[in-house]
């Protein structure tokens, strides 16, 4: 299982709401550092054109 739906499933499961908020935190982060990766790719990529 991937770690993102591993803090998917423990978010929808958590009964303690700052747990909850520390997973949502950590997902956000999670994904802004996909997004960031995601961008070098492409500027990557249109550098070897």
């Amino acid at each position: 299982m991937s770690i993102d739906r591993f803090i998917l499933r423990k978010i929808n499961t958590c009964q303690e709401e700052h747990t909850r908020a520390n997973l949502v935190r950590l997902f956000v982060i999670r994904i802004r550092k996909a997004e960031i990766a995601e961008e070098h790719e492409v500027a990557y990529a249109l550098e070897k054109m």
